[in-house]
């Protein structure tokens, strides 16, 4: 019966729009969902007096849900098909959106999260690896530009959205469950264009991770600071004298440059051989910008200019990165490293808002700029020592 195999995708030249507006779709959603959530589930935990230590575990819960769900994705998905298996993780984090609100007691947010979590990485798995046998290898950075910058639309709706109702009652709950389930329209839509995983080679899981090293650990490090990021940025902006509204437009200025990068990025990227040293670039202006924070931060405006081009550097290493993997693998293949990929992306969620948390906890407020500080410089010097010493490999 293992005819799929066969079936995999011819390389094409042509854009496959309704493959492309249904990933694009679920990566809205995916997109709304996080930028709503992480601020918002920080913020009602910090009202309740939680520790930044413990918001930060509490966020990290969907680093472990993502390194759960990403491995054996592309084993469901061959068994149910993309579409299928897509439309019931968005039922599932969807119904799990809905569940923090009913939920009072803490312990009970930990699985919450990593059903929310494991649901949204098997959207992004899926989507991802759609995105990539939709889009002609010559287009790639575009194609993937354009899915970044929904990607980023979403991130910085969610914050906005916060910004204007608050986090009080039921309303920020059911709009993002809501969302979410919008997303399964268009992708039932598309539902002929089901892409096919076919048969991987061999080789084992964690394999795909050291297969393009500079990809997965761009994708690592943009994990780290974006969820880190969005779930304890409005705890530094409260404590740093801005009202809740002013820290929320602060991380939607952080969205804006995500946006606004990402379609030129990604076409400076399809004219470029070699991509790393744009990689190398956006953790050194994301370093730079890291360490300016503690000392512009009690200026409202130069902080947000300093969001802006941030923002748009550390989402490029999330485009860059993709744009190079999925320039280096096909088919199952890249089914299976787009995987790898998202587990990197996961490991650095886990591993963020934990790290920025407890250097809140032990070097004060700005303690979450210099933890930021530290992931990029980490990025740097492994994209350094890799051009140099290999020139020629990825």
């Amino acid at each position: 019966m293992d005819h799929s195999s066969s079936r995999s995708p011819a390389i094409r030249e042509d854009i496959h729009w309704p493959a492309l507006f249904a990933a694009i779709a679920a990566i809205t959603a995916v997109g709304i969902a996080i930028g709503l959530g992480l601020p918002l589930l920080s913020i009602i935990l910090e009202k309740r007096g939680v520790s930044s230590s413990m918001i930060g575990l509490n966020s990290a819960m969907a680093g472990v849900a993502a390194m759960v769900a990403a491995p054996i994705t592309t084993v469901i998905a061959r068994r149910l098909t993309v579409v299928t298996t897509m439309v019931l993780a968005i039922v599932a984090a969807s119904a799990s959106a809905l569940g923090f609100y009913y939920a009072e007691a803490l312990w009970m947010w930990f699985p919450l999260r990593i059903v929310f979590h494991g649901a949204i990485t098997v959207l992004f798995v899926l989507s991802e690896f759609w995105i990539n046998t939709a889009a002609p290898p010559s287009r790639r950075g575009l194609v993937l530009g354009i899915y970044a910058t929904v990607l980023s639309l979403g991130f910085a709706a969610g914050p906005l959205i916060f910004s204007v109702i608050g986090s009080e009652g039921i309303l920020p709950f059911a709009i993002g469950a809501g969302v979410i389930l919008l997303a399964a329209v268009p992708i039932l839509m598309a539902r002929r264009e089901d892409p096919v995983i076919g048969v991987s080679s061999d080789l084992p899981f964690m394999r795909y991770i050291f297969l393009v090293p500079t990809a997965t650990a761009a994708v690592f490090v943009f994990g780290a600071v974006e969820s880190g990021g969005l779930a304890l940025f409005p705890v530094y902006a409260s404590r740093t004298g801005f009202t809740e509204s002013q820290g929320a437009l602060l991380l939607v200025m952080m969205g804006l440059g995500n946006v606004l990068f990402q379609i030129p990025v990604g076409m400076i990227a399809d004219k470029m051989k070699d991509r790393r040293p744009l990689l190398s670039l956006f953790a050194i202006i994301g370093l730079i910008g890291s360490i300016a924070l503690p000392f512009l931060i009690h200026n409202w405006l130069l902080t947000a200019v300093i969001l802006l081009f941030w923002g748009g550097s550390v989402a490029g290493l999330y485009t860059v990165g993709l744009a190079h993997l999925g320039d280096k693998l096909h088919g199952a293949d890249l089914a299976s490293a787009n995987a790898a990929f998202v587990f990197c992306y996961a490991l650095g969620m886990l591993v963020g808002p934990q790290t920025i948390g407890v250097s809140m906890d032990i070097a004060g407020n700005h303690g979450f700029a210099w933890a930021l500080a530290f992931f990029f410089a980490l990025y740097v010097a492994l994209t350094v020592f890799r051009i140099v010493l290999r020139p020629k490999r990825t």
